[in-house]
């Protein structure tokens, strides 16, 4: 062997000692791996192909006052299959059958299923997506089928669901139900009833394992869930159904007839302080009205002449005879600082007027005048009197996003020498509806105000009651009984007297109390806007409800006072709800008839009348519909907004007690 031939062996040598070596040194650590990590990588290898999924509950219902729903949890279910799983036999004999009975449920070609099988057989696709957002009536049809009846190791059905929320109501009082959502970031947004309850309504999380298939899908790999979620607890809201759909209506007629921006409408139950009805809607580009912000709870804005029954009780409350005296209004107008002017509506103003009559006429002149003649060497006693009736306040409402009330106080830097007479007629201050609202209804309290409740017990599906939430009294005294007794006379001669703003809502046979409002808004800008209102409470010697209309930026050639725009909607109410009060609390009159529309009367003749047919419904408001078979009797389901076009069940029928109908309406 010459040298050339030994360094070449040499090398050999070397490499092969080398790769042993080497051999050696990864199959010890092989053997280590698998004996003293094995576990560990295990696991890592597990939680890559295998993991729980997290199952969101069921969140709980929202009911209104009669247990009506207002908002429920629907599973909707995604159906997809494992082709991989049948044997072939097995396929083969049912995948006709499985296509028909798939094209019957769901719509499509039998052809389409027999060959999307077909394929997803010969790819060997493990997750093909059959159908989504299915309805349990329709997950429980497929789940019968040939080959999908089978468990899901044989026949190969993965079934999904999720959890939808939906208001059956649809779009009536949709933004004081509201919502709960996530946005892009992660948090959540919380609106309404369904935001302040969120930690009642939203349950316990559930498990479900899963293991990670083809092209990063996951599929479940039982049957059943690891841990099944928890629904969530039930609210019961103080909503009325039927109060809420004649205040929606009522309000969103007046709002297309006078193209306004927006509005809102609240009823109040008078001594509990329950919420029966909020409404709130925002014009579109191309005029429809829908929900879109709480502007009931909301938005604080200047509220004009309805502030004028707190400038009066405090004035009345400083005691020294001044609703004896006389107030000169002269021309309707009085000028500050000699550029700043408060005028009448009226031209040429109103002459002398007492106090009662001053409010009654909605007279700004003779207002300011009676509150800076009283008040103007000491202000700050004014404001010490609107505070101490609460005014400055908040009302703690459950629902968040209540608008802070701002009545400036001598001293702060936004007052000045105007703020005092602005005050006085609603200017310079900022409420909500619903502040104002509860004010008012204290007076119809008896002075007392009390909380706005939205709602009245929470409770555990199919169990007792966890919570309850009882009357809350804000203020148990407003002002005095000599003058609250007073402006009660005042706010019912706004609407009685002939002079009053509001005298054209009269109703001789419902009697009624309140005040209008006509607010500028935008003033400092070229093209001043109003904000038309009214506030008040019904029946006037037995107060029940109390309610608020505000309507936004109406078509000023239309209309925009207060008594014209707004005080329309709060009759309408009024009246629907005076038809369907007790009988204790209608008024007798030989001429009743005379002052309910066409369908009302019709609804007193069922009141009458044992009807033993199903009556004729169609074309009538809902409200009327509902009245008519409740008196009846009759279980109904109500399904869109409006008037009613079809009926389940046709007029003339005999009536079975047992068997609801169903009113379309549109």
């Amino acid at each position: 062997m010459n040298s050339i031939e030994k360094k070449i062996m040499f090398r050999y040598y070397i490499s092969l000692t080398f790769i042993v070596f080497f051999a050696f040194i990864l199959i010890g650590k092989l053997l280590y791996i698998q004996f003293k990590e094995g576990d560990y990588y295990r696991s890592i290898s597990e939680t890559n192909t295998i993991k729980n999924f997290i199952l969101e509950p069921s969140r709980g219902n929202i009911y209104s006052d009669d247990n009506s729903l207002l908002a429920t949890t629907t599973p909707r279910y995604e159906i997809r299959w494992d082709s991989k799983v049948p044997s072939e036999s097995n396929f083969q004999d049912k995948k006709v059958v499985l296509s028909k009975g798939l094209s019957k449920i769901l719509g499509k070609n039998f052809h389409f299923y027999l060959d999307i099988l077909n394929n997803a057989r010969e790819e060997g696709n493990r997750y093909l997506l059959i159908s989504k957002n299915l309805s349990y009536s329709q997950y429980k049809q497929i789940r019968k089928l040939p080959l999908f009846n089978l468990s899901s190791l044989k026949g190969g059905l993965i079934v999904e669901s999720k959890e939808v929320r939906e208001n059956p109501m649809g779009k009536i009082c949709e933004r004081t139900i509201g919502y709960e959502k996530k946005d892009p970031s992660g948090h959540y947004i919380r609106v309404g009833l369904e935001g302040a309850f969120s930690h009642f309504l939203k349950g316990q999380s559930g498990q479900r394992l899963k293991q990670k298939i083809a092209n990063g899908q996951w599929k479940p790999i039982n049957d059943n869930n690891e841990r099944e979620p928890t629904q969530g607890y039930d609210i019961y809201s103080t909503i009325n159904v039927n109060i809420q759909d004649i205040t929606h209506h009522a309000l969103l007629r007046q709002l297309e007839k006078y193209q306004a921006d927006h509005g809102c409408a609240v009823v109040m139950k008078t001594n509990s302080g329950e919420i029966k009805s909020i409404v709130n809607l925002s014009r579109t580009r191309n005029g429809k009205y829908y929900e879109k912000f709480n502007y009931a709870i909301g938005e604080s804005q200047e509220p004009g002449s309805t502030f004028k029954l707190m400038s009066v009780i405090a004035t009345l409350e400083n005691d020294n005879g001044i609703s004896k005296k006389l107030i000169d209004t002269k021309n309707g107008e009085i000028t500050f600082y000699e550029k700043y002017k408060v005028r009448d509506s009226k031209k040429g103003g109103y002459g002398k007027l007492t106090p009662s009559k001053a409010f009654e006429v909605s007279s700004n002149t003779g207002i300011v005048k009676m509150v800076y003649e009283n008040y103007k060497n000491n202000p700050q006693k004014f404001v010490d009197r609107l505070y101490n009736m609460g005014l400055n306040d908040d009302l703690g409402l459950t629902i968040k996003g209540e608008g802070k009330p701002l009545i400036p106080y001598p001293g702060d830097k936004n007052w000045s020498g105007i703020s005092l007479p602005w005050m006085a007629f609603g200017y310079g201050i900022k409420l909500t509806p619903l502040q104002i609202l509860s004010f008012y209804n204290g007076i119809a309290n008896g002075g007392e105000i009390v909380k706005p409740r939205f709602v009245y017990k929470i409770k555990n599906p199919g169990s007792s009651t966890i919570k309850t939430y009882e009357k809350e009294i804000l203020n148990p005294s407003i002002c005095s009984n000599t003058t609250l007794s007073k402006v009660q006379k005042m706010m019912f001669n706004v609407i009685d007297k002939k002079w009053g703003t509001a005298n054209k809502i009269k109703n001789s046979q419902l009697k009624m109390a309140g005040k209008t409002g006509t607010c500028q808004i935008e003033y400092t800008s070229e093209e001043t806007q109003y904000v038309s209102s009214f506030v008040g409470y019904f029946p006037y010697e037995k107060p029940e409800y109390s309610c608020i209309i505000v309507i936004n930026k109406p078509n000023k050639e239309i209309g925009y006072y207060g008594g014209e725009v707004a005080a329309p909607v709060f009759k309408e109410i009024a009246e629907k709800l005076f038809v369907r009060t007790p009988n204790d609390m209608i008024l007798e009159s030989k001429n009743y008839s005379n002052y309910f529309s066409k369908s009302e009367n019709q609804i007193n003749k069922y009141k009458k009348n044992k009807i033993s047919v199903i009556p004729n419904l169609i074309g009538m408001p809902a409200m009327d519909a509902i009245v008519i078979l409740e008196q009846m009797g009759l279980k109904f389901v109500l399904k869109g907004e409006g008037k009613v076009f079809n009926q389940s069940i046709k007029s003339g029928s005999k009536v079975n007690y047992k068997e609801k109908i169903i009113l379309y309406l549109s």
